[in-house]
């Protein structure tokens, strides 16, 4: 059975920093693209950050460039998203995502408009306040 499980959220002052965990089973991660999406109250799901398993390319959106970084555990079979200098706006429901295309790039795949990718897990929720 294919699952990705997502753990790491919580309530975090502005400034502070978070690590999200992906746990993937029933598949093996490392042939597979890898993204982080997230949604707000209200918002489209936007697409946070994605690594290509075509060619190892790395995509972030614009909003989190320089605080967030993804990352993989192919031995593990684990996935990350490091998020540091979290800011109010980045409040959501964060979901981790798997696709075994090695098709496009990583910006594409990190578009909801463009292309869905075939295993989401259920969400962890990040809350940034004081």
């Amino acid at each position: 059975q294919v699952q990705l499980v997502e753990s790491g959220g919580g309530l975090v002052q502005p400034g502070g920093s978070l690590r999200l965990s992906c746990a993937a089973s029933g598949f093996t991660l490392d042939y597979y693209a890898i993204g982080w999406f997230r949604q707000a109250p209200g918002k489209e799901r936007e697409g946070v950050s994605c690594i290509s398993s075509s060619d190892d390319t790395t995509y972030y959106a614009d909003s989190v460039k320089g605080r967030f970084t993804i990352s993989r555990d192919n031995a593990k079979n684990m996935a990350y998203l490091q998020l540091n200098s979290l800011k109010p706006e980045d409040t959501a429901v964060y979901y981790c995502a798997a696709d075994p295309s090695t098709d496009y790039y990583s910006d594409y795949l990190c578009s909801p408009r463009n292309y869905d990718m075939e295993y989401w897990g259920k969400g962890t929720l990040v809350t940034v306040s004081s």
